[in-house]
């Protein structure tokens, strides 16, 4: 009978076992957006791995029976405190509840082929099936749920398409041309930062109304074809190419590479016009191509805390534009959607009166006064192009200057030290949160000037002490706290 009692709690063991270790895979998953190469080989704390996966593994083959000790009193407290900490917990999709469903019934099958032999061999065998069967499942869905997109978008034969995609600024670029054009048609536009293939079936399947005009959709990318999948489920009739630069550079190594994937959304059979930046480098019939030094040039860029204006010069004719928003790159984005609202139709002058009303992207260069700080939210921007301008504008200011940063999490160390030079110049404070930068960013601020925060609690803390009316507060860059 004792023998009995303790086979069974050996099983109720290792069924626990198994599941914390597949809440933890399929959390990891669920933020590398299910590319299990990333999970493995691009992520950000390894150390993470070690704790909470390849160290529980070992204990749980060498210590057998005793296991339960480990796991009750020594991993599954470290986990629901490292759980809570976490700023982006696992969300309980149809996926997730999917990929539980096969892990559970393929660890009770197991347990009733082989009783509590499986104890000492079965901890590996449903996660790896768990996590073919889930992917089977979601390769099937994904081409039902595909299907029914395109035959959606084919069924709205007055329907015009806008893609949007760049290194960095085009869910910017999305939510300017919308402000722009949403008086004139039935408009209609990705949610958020909805930007991938399976973001975009869903987007069209469960959102995209029936009697909408237009559909302006971004494209992002991790790798190279990512966007040519998205061109061919849209094949759109107007295509803007933003800003080209190295973000992502460690996912595709090159920034030719970067460059060719961009240029993959100029590839719809059905493409009326392209308005390109000429940082992608690209020339070609039906493409305008805008810049400081293309066709379509952007002069006499103003930029301050008040806002920014700048001249679209165009065959020898000048367009003044100016609005309250501030960051000179947003006259780069502005004007991708000017040109493009006014392909589409809108009257010019229209347009320039349209551009002084935008309204700010949230997280994206906010300006927001409380509590007598001026606070710039800029935390959707992560690239060093676009951080060194957030800092000269905030150099502007008279008063004391706090900067919170990650420094740049998807480059190189040559970005982040150019970056941390420019905050040692202008900053009274840098906070750093997160560690995947800390060397590099600690090597050249100056240590009287950067304290280190280890989570969102941490960094909250700190500013409620070292920032005081009249200090302008910058936010560069976000830091989840898997990061």
């Amino acid at each position: 009978m004792q023998d009995e009692i303790q086979s069974y709690f050996q099983i109720a063991v290792h069924f626990a076992f198994i599941i914390a270790l597949g809440g933890y895979f399929i959390l990891n998953m669920q933020w590398y957006s299910y590319r299990i190469e990333r999970v493995f080989l691009h992520h950000k704390k390894y150390q993470w791995h070690l704790v909470f996966l390849l160290l529980p593994i070992a204990a749980y083959y060498t210590v057998n029976k005793y296991f339960w000790i480990f796991l009750f009193f020594g991993y599954f407290p470290i986990f629901v405190i490292w759980y809570r900490k976490l700023d982006k917990k696992l969300i309980f999709t149809a996926r997730v509840k999917r990929y539980f469903f096969f892990l559970i019934s393929l660890t009770a099958i197991e347990q009733m082929i082989c009783f509590n032999s499986c104890e000492y061999y079965g901890v590996i065998t449903p996660l790896i099936l768990a996590y073919f069967l889930s992917m089977l499942s979601e390769y099937l869905f994904f081409y039902y749920y595909k299907a029914n997109a395109k035959a959606k978008l084919k069924s709205m034969p007055n329907l015009k398409i806008v893609a949007i995609t760049a290194s960095f600024g085009k869910t910017s670029i999305k939510n300017f041309l919308f402000q722009l054009v949403s008086s004139n048609f039935n408009a209609y536009k990705t949610p958020k930062s909805v930007n991938t293939e399976i973001g975009l079936i869903a987007d069209i399947n469960k959102n995209l109304p029936k009697d909408c005009e237009l559909y302006i959709a971004e494209a992002g990318a991790r790798e190279k074809h990512d966007i040519l999948k998205i061109a061919r489920l849209l094949e759109h009739d107007y295509a803007i190419l933003g800003s080209v630069g190295e973000q992502h550079i460690e996912y595709f190594k090159t920034l030719d590479r970067i460059k060719a994937t961009k240029r993959e959304i100029l590839v719809s059979p059905k493409m009326k016009k392209g308005f390109v930046h000429e940082s992608a480098g690209i020339k070609a019939p039906l493409l305008d191509v805008f810049g400081e030094n293309a066709d379509i040039k952007i002069k006499n860029i103003i930029s301050t805390l008040d806002g920014v204006s700048w001249d679209i010069v165009e065959n020898e004719k000048t367009i003044h534009l100016s609005c309250s928003l501030i960051g000179g790159f947003n006259a780069v984005n502005i004007t991708a959607a000017f040109l493009c609202a006014r392909e589409l139709g809108v009257d010019e002058a229209e347009l320039v009166r349209k551009v002084k009303l935008l309204k700010p992207i949230e997280h994206r260069m906010q300006k927001i006064e409380a509590g007598g700080k001026i606070i710039i939210d800029d935390s959707f921007n992560g690239n060093l192009e676009g951080m060194l301008e957030a800092i000269r504008i905030a150099s502007e200011y008279k008063g004391r200057k706090i900067i919170v940063t990650p420094g740049i999490v998807e480059s190189n160390e040559e970005s982040n030290a150019t970056l941390a030079k420019r905050i040692n110049e202008v900053f009274d404070l840098a906070i750093i949160t997160s560690d995947v930068n800390d060397t590099t960013l600690s090597k050249y601020i100056d240590v009287g000037r950067r304290k280190r925060v280890f989570n969102k609690q941490g960094m909250e803390k700190m500013l409620s002490v070292e920032t005081h009316s009249g200090d302008l507060i910058l936010f560069a860059n976000d830091a989840p706290s898997f990061i």
